[in-house]
């Protein structure tokens, strides 16, 4: 008997009297024991299929349309709210996408793990801490004693991922649903948490369903795959197989959606629009009552480089490499030692009035779309904003701009007066860069545009930047985790590692033939 079974199950949500459909008829056994990985790109029905194991959603305005889905033969939308208390944590447990939105701010790690034991099973306070000390033991967080101690913002991205599979795994149940568990995590961190939950799988015996849009993780870790399209199951099947020999025309498209290998090449006797030379972002660490200096956080600690037009260059590491802080220390938001200059001008003798003039031309483009558009303005308000506060133009000019940067996006201007909230992830990250292409930039920061979008529309967003990069010679600083992303997009890179470069050079040498073993460390994870 299968652990899990989806029987013709279907799924809508209900808006006033109107019911839409958003699962059809599913039909699929989760076995005893296995990793079952269900992809499909954002929209797909996976999510809402996978939480529905659990009762999580709120009904209305989910409306159960048909079918059943079975837990060891019994009917999990026939339990009682007992039942599925008795279900959820201790039979089934959940990792989410965004354990920093997942965890609770205001309590300690070691609360929140003792409060999720004592939901479950009559122990006391001690027993329980002990638990939790043991677990932390066991999904290989350093420090475990002082880390029970902490608040989720003093971890790490990394550090809170695995304390939210601890909280998963603590009452060691039998089912473990794994929600895009290393979406927001770089590719070395990745691969710990997957080969941490790959562990504790088989220690425990347990059995997971793994929700991702990152083929190459599903090839990796799982034993089969179920393709999900528009709420429909249109291909089952062992990994090798459906990666080998796809049947249905959808999981062919998106095993062909990968990046192609490498830029387009630049004119390379231009002379370049923006240098760095011994760049240093140092942060004091200050002790005592008297607030003395002991000593500096080297974020950045003497990065040199120059970009010309047309050309991209490819900032790679671990979370806390200092890649970020680097993109911030040249848009002078963040103070910095060193030479920076942009269209030969000295940027660090200008104060910020001085800089506003070239504001307008270095512009930026944020990782999470839905976080860095403003939900109280339209999308008009949002892409127009640059061109109010430089005054560009009059009104008329400033909306004919928002239209034309529409459509080099290949957004439709008429939906200009919707708000972010009806835009899909893909769509959001277009507006994001139709804001910053509006300012007519020569220069663009792309900090990790691609991180949480699915495999397709990575693509699409990939040859996009590439497209407007050839047409109006702009010049990228691309920062990613994603070294397949910036094999297809980079000329140069810079790989970081607390704070000192390790290895720089032309991406092809790099990817061929890396001099670093930090290096040849993320070429080896990444293209594993």
């Amino acid at each position: 008997m299968a652990l899990v079974s989806y029987k013709n199950f279907s799924l809508g949500f209900r808006s006033g009297e109107a019911i839409t459909p958003v699962v059809h008829e599913i039909n699929l056994d989760i076995n005893k024991g296995e990793i079952v990985s269900l992809v499909g790109e954002s929209g797909s029905g996976k999510s809402v299929t996978a939480m529905s194991i659990m009762r999580l959603l709120p009904s209305p305005p989910v409306e159960f349309l048909g079918g059943d889905i079975l837990w060891q033969g019994q009917s999990i939308l026939g339990m009682t709210d007992n039942e599925l208390r008795r279900l959820r944590g201790s039979k089934v447990s959940v990792i989410f996408q965004e354990p920093m939105t997942s965890l609770n701010p205001l309590h300690k790690v070691e609360k929140q793990l003792i409060e999720t034991v004592q939901l479950h099973q009559l122990v006391s306070t001690k027993e329980a801490s002990e638990q939790a000390l043991a677990m932390l033991q066991k999904v290989g967080l350093r420090n475990p004693e002082q880390k029970l101690k902490a608040f989720p913002h003093q971890l790490s991205g990394g550090e809170r991922q695995r304390v939210m599979i601890a909280l998963a795994l603590i009452n060691q149940p039998e089912l473990l649903i794994a929600d895009e568990p290393t979406t927001a995590l770089d590719v070395t961190i990745q691969a710990q948490v997957l080969e941490l939950i790959a562990r504790l799988q088989k220690d425990m015996g347990m059995t997971v369903l793994f929700i991702t849009h990152d083929l190459t993780l599903v090839k990796r870790f799982s034993d089969r795959v179920a393709v999900m399209e528009r709420g429909r199951l249109v291909e089952t099947g062992l990994t090798s197989r459906v990666f080998e020999r796809p049947a249905h025309p959808y999981t062919k498209r998106l095993l062909a959606a990968e990046p192609k290998d490498h830029p387009e090449p630049t004119v390379k006797d231009e002379p370049p629009i923006l240098e760095g030379s011994n760049v240093r972002v140092w942060f004091p660490i200050q002790r005592g009552v008297l607030r003395r200096t002991v000593g500096h956080v080297k974020a950045v600690d003497g990065v040199s480089f120059s970009i010309r037009p047309g050309e991209s260059l490819g900032v790679v590491g671990e979370s806390g490499s200092g890649k970020s802080t680097l993109a911030r220390a040249i848009l002078k938001l963040e103070p910095s030692k060193g030479a920076l200059r942009f269209d030969d001008e000295d940027l660090q003798i200008l104060d910020k009035k001085g800089m506003r003039p070239f504001r307008r031309y270095m512009q930026i483009v944020f990782q999470d779309p839905y976080g860095s558009l403003s939900p109280r303005l339209s999308v008009e308000q949002i892409i127009r904003e640059g061109l109010d506060i430089q005054k560009v133009g009059n009104m008329e000019e400033r909306t004919q701009a928002v239209i034309e940067a529409m459509q080099q996006v290949e957004l439709d201007p008429e939906l200009r007066f919707r708000y972010p909230n009806e835009f899909s992830g893909g769509q959001r990250q277009r507006i994001a860069i139709a804001r910053a292409l509006v300012m007519k930039p020569r220069f663009i920061i792309l900090d990790e545009p691609t991180s949480s979008l699915d495999r397709t529309v990575q693509f699409q967003v990939i040859e996009l930047l590439k497209r407007l990069q050839a047409e109006y010679n702009l010049a990228y600083l691309f920062i990613s985790h994603d070294l397949k992303v910036v094999k297809s997009l980079c000329h140069s890179i810079i790989v970081m590692k607390e704070g000192k470069v390790v290895e720089q050079g032309v991406a092809e040498k790099v990817f061929s033939a890396p001099e670093a073993e930090y290096t040849r460390q993320l070429l080896a994870t990444a293209f594993a």
